[in-house]
């Protein structure tokens, strides 16, 4: 069919010209793209193309329809054709031709419907579509047999959108893309769009000011300092983990052994000074190093996009993303998938407690407090200089709670550790007076904070089974770890940081006063079965001048090393679960530093630190034989002290239990460099019992002394049990006693 030549003047009034030269209208695909006529006389074709020298429009699946030749009406590159002899839409490619002469042929984005549904809009504004991160963002698709992206932002106070990218030479004026209705959504399809293509958002705010913005649900970034995000789809890895996955769904968390190894994936292990290894490079290592250890967890501090190297993760820039300095999302989906297979679980640090300012990202997305409050009595983080979410804000807790689904469902992790869950409950965390606004009933919870953590921790629990939350909560907050219908939050677990000052207070005394603090040791279990606990030695423990844990203890070489055995022991043998920072599990004397590797040389070299690794690595393998010593965690049945009141030897037993026929285990420790001989102890039954474990074992640095790895139990009551024996107790060492048969 010959080419239709134009057959009317400008169709549009004066006052939408201007909307679309401007680049200001609202929604371009009233105007732009193919519509029929007013008076149904006929189509009209619209095309804003900077740059071109002529387009036409050519059918692709109706060979009989008209082909339709624009004419440019403005100079910026805005082009119109009519045609009469249809009165219907129909496919069309737009056949550019530029002003250097090259021919390019693309479906005409504005020809699309919306790739969002209402449906989908009215959970959002609600804060109840779980799975918006397939429909925000950037998404891979194929719409009537063309590929391309669509792509989607939150942004109700922007005067315009635009997709820009390295598919359009990053010109704002090539894709404005179209509100949809109230909801403040702003969404396109480009045609042709492959996975790789570079894209930022050109948003003119509320205030007419032109800002570059990253996808708040980009699923892959550049390498930072570079922030665009990348067009990915995140969908097609191969799992093979499905019998590890099935496993989880059946296991009782509280009921299990959970020793965790928390990890930096940037400083753990290192190529070369300035080198990291990528995902797929650390999964050998660190599989074998974590089946060495016997730990059945790791913890990996935030993965998720930042551009701030030095917040170890803690100023999340892409919520969406796992950082790009280790390698594509396809890359930490073998290394969750390898370390399933090789029966690790991973826990990830989740961050919803603010975000960093940087103008680029979140902050002041459409030139309006979108993420954040605007009075800072309640938007900014004192602390941290960042921004605190407003949970109370649908959109936003929709994005969270998403995000949370997400890291379980793209990602297959086992457990989020929920950062800085204090700093999100309390209105005045961090404030003076007059710094904070109370709530609605004049209080200093924060209500919202409060029901969003509730909401996420339900979502998880009832979408992914089997997937741990664990809280850093530092307060004595009522019920953490307490299901939502109770009046709880909803968490698995909840951090013992009162535990870890404690002990660690306790730890760092010279022994002669050792004797004063013994409570510190002991307050612990008054309230111990309040909440679910994890007993952790953090990152936050080795940083910002705190020293390291071999730093901490006491004394010369031999007595740090003996003072950090016990230590590892107790945690380990106390009721709850355990956490170890990387490094801690073999005494590193340094802080950790994230821009160095670990010193493993230290190993290597230093019999004393070889001695606490294979303490831990024993630790566990005898932690993970023994019901005894975690099965009973969160029952009261499970704990009983022998006796906690020798202050003046510095000495303390107990019994752990398990909640099936299993042998108990008695443990006691002698917390200064004194040997005890003779010292008797109450035993729950009469007998032979072994010595399981002596951490002033020659095998581990000690100075070896023992009770010849077995003692008897006499029919003499002591510390109101039945029997006892009596005892060597090594200098600052911990015993484990286990009936025999």
């Amino acid at each position: 069919m010959p080419t239709r030549s134009y057959a009317a003047a400008m169709l549009l009034s004066a006052d939408e010209l201007r909307s679309l030269v401007e680049f200001r209208h609202a929604t371009p695909h009233d105007l732009l793209g193919m519509h029929v006529l007013g008076d149904r006389s006929g189509v009209v074709v619209r095309a804003l193309v900077p740059e071109a020298a002529a387009i036409e429009a050519v059918p692709v699946h109706e060979p009989q329809m008209p082909r339709i030749r624009l004419k440019q009406i403005h100079e910026v590159g805005l082009f119109e054709g009519v045609s009469r002899e249809v009165q219907r839409v129909y496919a069309y490619d737009l056949v550019i031709t530029d002003k250097a002469g090259r021919v390019m042929r693309t479906r005409d984005p504005y020809s699309f419907l919306p790739t969002i549904g209402e449906m989908d809009l009215y959970l959002f504004g609600k804060g109840d579509e779980r799975r918006i991160y397939e429909k925000l963002g950037a998404q891979l698709r194929e719409l009537d047999g063309v590929p391309g992206a669509s792509f989607a932002v939150w942004a109700p106070h922007a005067q315009r959108v635009s997709v820009v990218g390295d598919f359009n030479q990053w010109d704002g004026r090539r894709h404005p893309m179209r509100r949809l209705g109230a909801s403040g959504v702003w969404e396109i399809f480009i045609p042709g769009v492959r996975r790789g293509a570079l894209y930022k958002f050109e948003i003119r705010n509320c205030h007419g000011e032109i800002t570059l913005k990253t996808d708040p649900y980009g699923q892959f970034f550049e390498v930072p300092p570079k922030n665009a995000a990348i067009v990915w789809d995140t969908r097609g890895f191969p799992w093979t983990d499905s019998d590890w996955m099935a496993e989880r769904q059946r296991r009782d968390p509280f009921r299990s052994p959970l020793s965790i190894y928390e990890v930096h994936l940037g400083s753990w292990r290192k190529k070369s000074p300035s080198e990291s290894f990528g995902y797929r490079e650390l999964a050998g290592p660190l599989i074998d190093y974590l089946r060495r250890m016997g730990f059945t967890h790791v913890e990996f501090l935030p993965v998720a996009e930042h551009a701030y190297y030095p917040s170890w993760g803690y100023q999340v820039t892409g919520f969406y993303a796992p950082t790009s300095r280790y390698g594509t999302p396809e890359d930490f989906q073998y290394l969750v998938n390898a370390l399933h297979e090789a029966g690790f679980g991973v826990i990830l640090d989740w961050v919803p407690a603010h975000f960093p300012r940087d103008a680029w990202a979140l902050a002041r997305f459409d030139g309006t407090a979108l993420y954040e409050h605007e009075d800072p009595r309640l938007g900014a983080h004192q602390d941290w200089g960042t921004l605190i979410f407003n949970y109370g804000r649908h959109e936003v807790r929709n994005f969270l709670t998403a995000n949370a689904l997400f890291w379980c469902d793209r990602y297959h992790v086992d457990g989020l550790r929920v950062d800085a869950v204090a700093s999100m409950l309390y209105l005045d965390y961090s404030r003076k007076p007059g710094e904070w606004i109370p709530n609605r009933y004049g209080g200093r919870e924060n209500l919202e904070a409060i029901e969003f953590l509730r909401q996420a921790n339900e979502l998880v629990h009832t979408h992914f089974p089997g997937v741990l939350t664990i809280a850093e909560e530092s307060t004595a907050w009522p019920m953490v770890t307490r299901p939502p219908h109770l009046g709880g939050l909803g968490f698995h677990f909840k951090w013992n940081m009162g535990w870890m000052h404690d002990t660690l207070r306790y730890f760092r005394r010279d022994p002669i006063y050792r004797k004063y603090h013994q409570n510190e040791l002991t307050f612990a279990m008054l309230y111990h079965h309040h909440e679910n606990f994890i007993l952790p030695l953090s990152h936050d423990e080795v940083v910002h001048g705190k020293g390291s844990l071999w730093g901490k203890m006491p004394g010369d070489d031999w007595q740090r090393a003996a003072n950090l055995r016990a230590l590892l022991a107790y945690q380990w043998l106390f009721p709850g679960k355990q956490l170890l920072f990387m490094g801690g599990e073999f005494g590193q004397r340094t802080e950790w530093d994230a821009n160095a590797e670990l010193p493993w040389d230290l190993v290597d070299r230093e019999p004393l630190h070889q001695g606490l690794q294979r303490l831990v690595a024993d630790l566990n393998q005898l932690y993970r034989a023994e019901p005894a010593l975690w099965e009973g965690d969160h029952d009261p049945a499970g704990f009983q002290w022998i006796d906690c009141s020798d202050h003046e030897q510095s000495v303390l037993s107990f019994i752990r239990r398990a909640l099936r026929p299993a042998p108990e285990c008695v443990v006691i420790l002698n917390l200064t460099p004194v040997p005890r001989h003779g010292y008797r102890v109450g035993l729950p039954r009469g007998g032979a019992w072994r010595e399981r474990l002596n951490t002033d074992s020659a095998h581990y640095g000690g100075s070896n002394l023992g009770n010849g790895g077995r003692v008897h139990a006499e029919p003499v009551p002591w510390h109101g049990q039945g029997w006892s024996a009596a005892l060597t107790l090594p200098p600052l060492a911990v015993l484990v006693l286990q009936p025999e048969g």
